[in-house]
């Protein structure tokens, strides 16, 4: 199986690398290769590739950046997937492409299905949901896999950023009314590589799926477990949003559905911590 991947250095593109099946052909394009900002040619090498199946594991990911370039965030998280999955459709090969809780307002305390209401309060949300609507548009075999708070041992991240900080101080002030469920880049490229498999098979389903760690917890609780697992001697202090403002407003209810994930493919929600205590040690290894 050849499977075509649209990123690189980024958290799950690089655990798509490690995670290559044996006797898989994985061609994976960094910006270089391909940039999203030009999404017709990322199209084509679609149709140049000969590929089974493609992921698309790139975005634009700053989430504050976008509210003052959403025109380009436009065009990497929307235009480009639009563009690749109907190139993919042509070809009649699956499209896998990445989204976000961020699609939701996170108003109530469910987790959040598939097929409800969204309603993003910033412009990254608003991108990566207007490329979602590409995707399906396209018309081909595609699947969206939308997550929540990804972490790995490389990149930029939320675990990286508190063993940063906690060695550095005493305390910290960390938002305890924001709850989803933090998500090893390591898992999502499993996920991902079941499903591309599953769908180049024509075993799987086309639709949108919820994918994140369980279980669910605020970011001051994910702290607290990253600062024991780790042994660092931190206190963390609960706070609300409103005493930690940012360019983009984020959803307070990032908890997410994956019950037909598991239904259509047969994928459990990963327990994070176990994740979270493999990345520290690799975290570890790299010092």
């Amino acid at each position: 199986m050849k499977l075509l991947v649209f990123g690189r250095s980024g958290q799950v593109a690089q655990e798509l690398r490690r995670q290559r099946p044996d006797g898989w052909e994985m061609v994976c394009l960094g910006r270089s290769e391909a940039d999203l900002g030009d999404p017709g040619g990322c199209a084509a090498m679609i149709g140049q590739s000969g590929a089974d199946a493609v992921i698309n594991a790139a975005a634009f990911t700053a989430v504050d950046r976008a509210e003052a370039e959403e025109d380009l965030a436009r065009t990497i998280n929307a235009d480009a997937p639009a563009a690749m999955a109907r190139a993919a459709a042509e070809k009649q090969i699956p499209f896998l492409h990445i989204s976000t809780d961020y699609v939701f307002d996170g108003s109530g305390s469910e987790p959040r299905k598939p097929g409800e209401k969204t309603n993003p309060l910033n412009a990254y949300g608003r991108t990566k949901l207007a490329g979602e609507n590409g995707v399906v548009a396209a018309g081909g075999s595609s699947a969206i896999l939308r997550t929540s708070w990804v972490f790995s041992a490389h990149g930029g991240n939320f675990v990286k950023t508190m063993l940063r900080l906690g060695a550095q101080r005493d305390a910290l002030d960390v938002v305890a009314d924001q709850i989803g469920g933090p998500t090893p880049a390591a898992d999502i490229a499993a996920t991902l590589l079941t499903m591309a498999q599953a769908m180049a098979l024509g075993f799987g389903k086309n639709g949108t799926f919820h994918f994140a760690g369980s279980p669910d917890v605020s970011w001051a609780d994910f702290a607290r477990e990253i600062f024991r697992q780790s042994k660092l001697h931190c206190q963390v202090r609960d706070i609300p949003t409103s005493a930690y403002p940012t360019p983009a407003h984020r959803p307070a209810n990032s908890r997410l559905d994956c019950t037909s994930l598991k239904e259509t493919f047969g994928i459990e929600r990963p327990d994070w911590r176990a994740g979270l205590a493999h990345v520290l040690r690799e975290v570890e290894k790299a010092a």
